[in-house]
């Protein structure tokens, strides 16, 4: 009973510990998409947070290592999609369609943090900044696989898949820099048009005529996630 409730407070202790990077994380990152990385200080995350300086320093080191941390977020839950779409029991097709569904969702969801790493990313050190390129590259061969598999069964038509996929990944990431909640698109169009131009790019040769209305079917048998509908006007 004693071992069980140690193990209960320790684990108690993990999720309070996470909590608390996550809200440091969180509030760097507005600041850092706000004010700038080279602007913004601890100091005003911890004025924000409500919170003493050195608070911060029990999670993290410095600001290099929470920006780091913003970094890696966007680019590991994107990894995570592709690692998911790959070993679905579906098409190459259905799988990339899937993987467009759930990168972008993460790209609407997280937008700040994918900001702060593209813009950002050049005040990493060697080594963090090494440590994208790695997850980054994981990601290019991934969904260069499944561009591959998608060629080989004639579903796909793919020359160079992880050049392919690379440029694919530039086009989900730009979304992030020009979005905005309040413009004329809702994430339902933007979704829609974007993966009918990656579609076009590897000429699929079985895509859906309504993708609209396809997707809302495909990526909710495939994954159970949906695209907010709600306009943005």
């Amino acid at each position: 009973m004693a071992a069980r409730g140690l193990a209960g407070t320790l684990a108690l202790k993990d999720e309070v510990s996470d909590f608390k990077r996550r809200r440091i994380r969180e509030e760097a990152c507005r600041l850092f998409y706000q004010d700038g990385y080279e602007n913004a200080t601890l100091e005003a995350v911890a004025k924000k947070l409500q919170i003493t300086k050195p608070s911060i320093y029990q999670h993290y080191a410095n600001k290099g290592e929470l920006l780091f941390d913003i970094c890696k977020t966007g680019i590991s839950l994107s990894l995570e999609a592709v690692e998911q779409a790959v070993v679905l029991r579906a098409t190459s097709l259905q799988r990339l369609v899937a993987l467009i569904e759930s990168v972008l969702r993460i790209i609407f969801d997280y937008q700040e943090f994918i900001v702060v790493y593209t813009r950002e990313e050049k005040h990493l050190d060697r080594a963090q900044a090494r440590a994208i390129r790695e997850l980054r590259s994981a990601f290019d061969h991934k969904l260069g696989t499944l561009l591959a598999e998608g060629d080989s069964a004639d579903e796909l038509s793919v020359e160079d898949p992880v050049l392919t996929a690379t440029t694919i990944g530039g086009i989900m990431t730009w979304v992030s820099l020009w979005y905005s909640p309040s413009g004329k698109r809702t994430q339902v169009e933007i979704t829609t048009h974007i993966k009918e131009m990656i579609l076009r790019l590897v000429r699929a040769s079985d895509a859906p005529k309504n993708l609209k209305t396809a997707d809302a079917q495909t990526i909710v048998s495939l994954t159970g996630q949906t695209v907010k509908g709600e306009s943005d006007d």
